[in-house]
């Protein structure tokens, strides 16, 4: 059997320090792997990135400047087509820029003749109509479109896509490995870098003990700081009813961390009672923070891949809405958030976890079979992008 090399532009979120969307690319670059190692089709990635030399390092790929047109456009011409996503590319709730970008970016590989896949991205909010045709125009010209959400499907349906059009598949994270054990890694198969951040810990008390883990991954969204003050109220309340270790992952640096110090200076001095408190340091790479969050015994998240990393170890996560995204996500493991940034009550949000801490064992029962099914469903894009280019070629 002749392998042939197929080249693929990656267009993302990618290379801003950002765990969330670094494990999407890591999790499209694993299953592109290992869905072409069951076929005749070897990957050669080149992902847009806004750090190109920091994305080549992390993941031994080849990568060229998001913004830089010129190169942009060369990869796209010598390549065997694009990929568009995951994440929340195309929504224009942090700014105006984002959608005629990524937008801009598939219309010039369609332009340039080259088939365009859509990788479980979730769309919107798309709150200004003047994107609607445009969203319509670039994704009915594309060779294969999945999003993680149904609310996704039902704006490009909406905008006249048919329903056969679309699949409906889970974030890819949900299918990201952990890293490899140690005794793989003897291999020389993790670099001295990740070894180092994976041993990166700040501890109140002399590290990680056998108290629940509880992870806490907190960003700035209220202008007041209101909900921050009530996570403080709740992990307050959470710690006077028993000793726990609250582990805090900043996921998007540095602006996390100091949203999870900021948060960690309302706490005050929790030891007093028995608990801990740490949190992790520069640790961008995506496996070592899924590791970290494996760890944990309940994850507290406002960011959505820090309750995509718990759910996907099997770690009940809690979540805390700033956006329908993360109510669309709990949604598909029949659960809601504990609250919203703008009205979460401390007192329940306390209540919630120790209802959890306690019938741990009952939540896995009742979800390991449904998140076990998300995990599978999370390769389906790439098995589909693969069946698409080996029929090509």
């Amino acid at each position: 059997m002749v392998t042939t090399s197929q080249k693929l532009v990656i267009s993302g979120y990618y290379g801003f320090c950002n765990s969330g969307d670094e494990a999407v690319l890591k999790s499209i670059l694993t299953a592109l792997e290992e869905e072409s190692q069951r076929s005749n089709i070897t990957i050669e990635p080149i992902v847009l990135s806004g750090d190109p030399e920091s994305t080549t390092a992390m993941y031994g790929v080849r990568s060229v400047h998001r913004m830089k047109l010129k190169e942009v456009r060369e990869a796209l011409k010598e390549s065997d087509g694009l990929i568009s996503g995951g994440g929340s590319l195309l929504q224009d709730a942090t700014g105006l820029k984002s959608i005629p970008y990524y937008l801009g970016v598939i219309k010039l590989a369609q332009w340039l003749k080259k088939p365009t896949f859509i990788y479980a991205q979730g769309i919107g909010p798309v709150n200004r109509k003047i994107f609607n045709p445009m969203i319509k125009s670039v994704f009915k010209a594309c060779t294969y479109v999945s999003v993680r959400d149904e609310q996704s499907a039902d704006y490009l349906r909406g905008l006249g896509l048919q329903w056969n059009q679309i699949h409906v598949v889970p974030d890819p994270v949900m299918g990201l490995p952990l890293p490899e054990t140690k005794v793989e890694r003897s291999a020389g198969a993790v670099s001295a870098d990740a070894a180092t951040q994976a041993n990166r810990v700040e501890p109140s008390t002399g590290g990680h003990t056998k108290l629940p883990v509880i992870g806490v991954s907190v960003r700035f969204w209220e202008s007041d700081r209101k909900e921050l003050t009530a996570i403080a109220a709740g992990l307050k309340k959470l710690c006077s009813k028993r000793a726990v270790h609250l582990r805090f992952l900043p996921f998007h640096l540095p602006v996390d961390e100091q949203a999870s110090r900021f948060l960690m200076e309302m706490l005050g001095d929790v030891t007093s009672k028995g608990s801990e408190i740490s949190i992790t340091e520069d640790l961008t790479d995506p496996q070592l923070m899924l590791e970290e969050v494996s760890k944990c015994d309940l994850v507290i998240g406002m960011r959505l891949h820090s309750l995509i990393y718990a759910a996907s170890q099997y770690v009940p996560p809690v979540g805390i809405s700033y956006d329908p995204k993360i109510d669309q996500f709990l949604l598909r493991l029949d659960s809601e958030p504990a609250g919203n940034t703008d009205t979460l009550d401390g007192d329940k949000l306390a209540k919630t976890v120790v209802g959890l801490l306690d019938q741990r064992s009952q939540w896995l029962k009742e979800h390991e079979e449904g998140i076990t099914q998300l995990k599978q469903e999370a390769r389906v894009p790439a098995q589909q992008i693969i069946n698409y280019l080996g029929r090509k070629g």
